[in-house]
């Protein structure tokens, strides 16, 4: 009998795709300062939790790279209808941040971890308003496989946005909440992303040496709803 979780690839069994690599550099170096003005309470208060940023390649280049994403539920108490990452709370069995993060991602949308390979785990930041602490984790997928909603109480849809429309400054505008949130925001794949997902994407493609400039000054408001 398999096991049901496969041990995963050791450090120097990994091969990072040549495109990735710029990213995974940068991630390897980078302070939480550097991804939000928001760092975790120094005295430790807060919701551990994780996110998978998940990149994939067919022909091994940004050109046709994607990024998973999914859209939340409209019925949910908190964040909802909102586009995140796969992602969610620490349970107690989960032996770090990585193990958090791939967790999540197979009970959201099915993925299979040992398709996956992680490359670094960024500096956790801070969420004000639901008080979670957040640890970014980036990965490789390295075999790509069908993916989709496990459970519609949790996730409306979900996503390979490709990586060249993110990147695409006509994709790309500024949002501003009536909480006074203002940040970045993309609207690609049918997906309005706005927030602490748009904003870590932000800061992947500048950290990547992807971004290209846009017009921060084009201003959209949030969907009604």
């Amino acid at each position: 009998m398999s096991p049901r979780h496969p041990a995963p690839l050791r450090p120097d069994e990994l091969v990072t795709p040549d495109w990735l690599l710029p990213l995974v550099r940068a991630c390897e170096l980078i302070e939480a300062e550097e991804l939000s003005r928001f760092v975790p309470p120094a005295d430790g208060s807060g919701r551990h939790s994780a996110v998978l940023m998940l990149f994939a390649s067919g022909q091994g280049s940004v050109d046709d790279a994607d990024l998973l994403l999914l859209e939340r539920a409209s019925t949910l108490r908190s964040h909802a209808g909102q586009v995140a990452f796969p992602g969610g709370a620490t349970d107690p069995g989960d032996a770090d941040s990585t193990e958090t993060a791939l967790r999540e991602a197979n009970e959201e949308v099915g993925l299979r971890r040992e398709t996956v390979d992680v490359l670094a785990e960024l500096p956790a930041v801070y969420l004000p308003p639901s008080r979670f602490v957040v640890s970014p984790v980036l990965a490789h997928w390295r075999e790509p496989h069908p993916v989709g909603v496990v459970d519609h109480r949790e996730s409306a849809s979900v996503a390979r946005v490709p990586l060249p429309a993110l990147i695409d400054p006509a994709n790309r505008f500024t949002v501003s909440h009536p909480s006074g949130f203002v940040g970045p925001g993309f609207e690609v794949a049918g997906l309005f992303v706005w927030g602490f997902t748009a904003g870590l994407i932000d800061r992947l493609l500048s950290l990547a040496g992807w971004a290209q400039p846009w017009d921060t000054s084009i201003a959209r408001a949030l969907p009604a709803g």
